[in-house]
């Protein structure tokens, strides 16, 4: 017996369970892609430790049999918000942790076992395993030296605040002037 599916709605009609493998196209699977991994590790490792923490991650992927392409190394910054995370029996609270990442090329049967083994990683608060697009493997980004480049000033709007401050000035001195030159007069002053 053959359960048919109709979708009586449609311009057309879809049997679902007609198909069967040999009219669907295989997709390869045992091809590399490139993938990102992103990380952030607990601010209450002391600093000298991150390299550490950093090597144990590339030494994860590597006991993988992934090849590494690209890297940066954790630096500490302020998150934007706060993250909790229960560690030693409580709720923490942080404000800031080390950041890093580590792109590397691997088949997509390894990311399992990738993402097992980076869970068991006790120093890390955060992490975060991506497939690139095309684009983003050829544009790496750097955080850490994103962070270094100074933001872009608006001139136009430097110049106009200085207009305002000069023109309250002027009014200022004309109105202080007007009620000297009032008094002088023997005028009285509002």
């Amino acid at each position: 017996m053959v359960l048919v599916i109709m979708v009586p709605f449609c311009r057309y009609q879809v049997s679902f369970f007609e198909m069967t493998k040999n009219e669907m196209p295989a997709t390869e699977v045992s091809e590399s892609a490139s993938y990102e991994l992103a990380f952030h590790v607990l601010p209450t490792v002391a600093e000298g430790e991150v390299p550490t923490v950093f090597e144990n991650i590339k030494s994860v992927l590597t006991k993988a049999g992934v090849e590494i392409t690209d890297e940066e190394a954790p630096e500490r910054f302020d998150l934007a918000y706060e993250i909790i995370k229960y560690l030693e029996g409580r709720n923490r609270k942080f404000t800031s942790a080390y950041f890093g990442w580590v792109r590397f090329t691997a088949r997509p049967e390894q990311i399992g076992e990738i993402t097992e083994s980076v869970e068991g990683v006790n120093e890390l608060l955060r992490h975060l395993l991506i497939r690139l697009t095309k684009v983003e493997e050829a544009h790496p980004f750097r955080f850490h030296e994103a962070l270094d480049v100074k933001p872009v000033e608006n001139i136009e709007a430097e110049e106009e605040k200085k207009e305002v401050v000069a023109e309250e000035s002027e009014s200022e001195v004309k109105e202080t002037t007007e009620s000297t030159d009032a008094d002088d007069n023997g005028e009285e002053t509002k």
